[in-house]
């Protein structure tokens, strides 16, 4: 459905009848009855795709309701349902929409709502992000043990109380750990955008407890909490922040630590989910 003309844009709308509108698309587009498990791919983890198992379909993700068009390199636009070795089917979703686009939150989180309605019990949500640890590496990927939303939003509306104790499962950490003993992890912190962080942000941010910056992820898995989903977060450190790096940052530096790194963490995700 074109963007000029997203249901989810009507306030009185179900966001939830959507998705569930949503997840009959993408049965009727797959073939697919039931996704067990749903990847969101940020920056620099596209090829994982390729490397989970067989691809049953891809469809453009305009062809699902309720889905817009990425506005952002390294998102490919699609959604792909993939059968793994093991049997299990797993929605990838190469299209997400960043809360800086200024769509709203219903939107920023349809795809999640959209892959439970479809029946997948695990969210793996990934991103590319700036590190404030000043130990971590451009291209090194590290598991969210936890986040700290500074949108000023939430995908949840009205009386709506969710608890988000572990959010990110430990059981899910853990079974990464199984595939990569050497991942560290750390809190993130997501930002409004789209512009980077200041060097005094990021100090901030340090102070209150966190160790990686982005713009995605933590309204989406608020949502996947909503939605009884088991979480697991993965940040590829593209950058060390601003102000940790001393050198000024670009959207292209970005792309390209991504790029370099997607081959290791590509391996890394598909590994892990084979394994979940």
């Amino acid at each position: 459905m074109a963007d000029w003309n997203n249901p989810l844009d009507d306030p009185a709308a179900d966001p939830f009848a959507i998705a569930a509108e949503a997840a009959a698309d993408l049965h009727r587009l797959t073939g697919v009855e039931k996704h067990d498990i749903a990847v969101t791919l940020g920056s620099g983890w596209g090829k994982a795709a390729e490397l989970i198992g067989e691809t049953v379909a891809t469809i453009p993700a305009t062809e699902v309701t309720g889905f817009s068009r990425p506005a952002l390199e390294g998102h490919v636009g699609t959604l792909r349902s993939i059968r793994t070795p093991g049997g299990k089917h797993v929605l990838v979703i190469g299209a997400r929409t960043h809360y800086y686009e200024g769509h709203g939150v219903r939107r920023v989180v349809h795809s999640v709502r959209t892959a439970a309605a479809a029946g997948a019990a695990t969210m793996v949500l990934t991103n590319g992000a700036g590190g404030i640890r000043e130990t971590w590496r451009a291209g090194q990927p590290v598991l969210i043990s936890d986040h700290i939303n500074l949108t000023a939003d939430s995908p949840l509306e009205g009386a709506t109380f969710v608890d988000l104790t572990d959010l990110y499962s430990r059981r899910l950490r853990d079974v990464a750990r199984s595939i990569d003993p050497s991942l560290d992890e750390g809190v993130y912190c997501q930002f409004r955008g789209p512009h980077y962080e200041t060097p005094a942000e990021v100090q901030m941010a340090k102070t209150i407890g966190g160790h990686i910056v982005g713009m995605s992820t933590a309204l989406e898995a608020i949502a996947a909490r909503e939605a009884g989903m088991e979480i697991l977060g993965f940040s590829l450190i593209t950058n060390l922040a601003a102000g940790i790096q001393k050198t000024p940052l670009s959207h292209a530096e970005v792309i390209e630590a991504g790029r370099e790194a997607e081959p290791v963490i590509s391996s890394l995700l598909a590994r892990v989910i084979g394994a979940l």
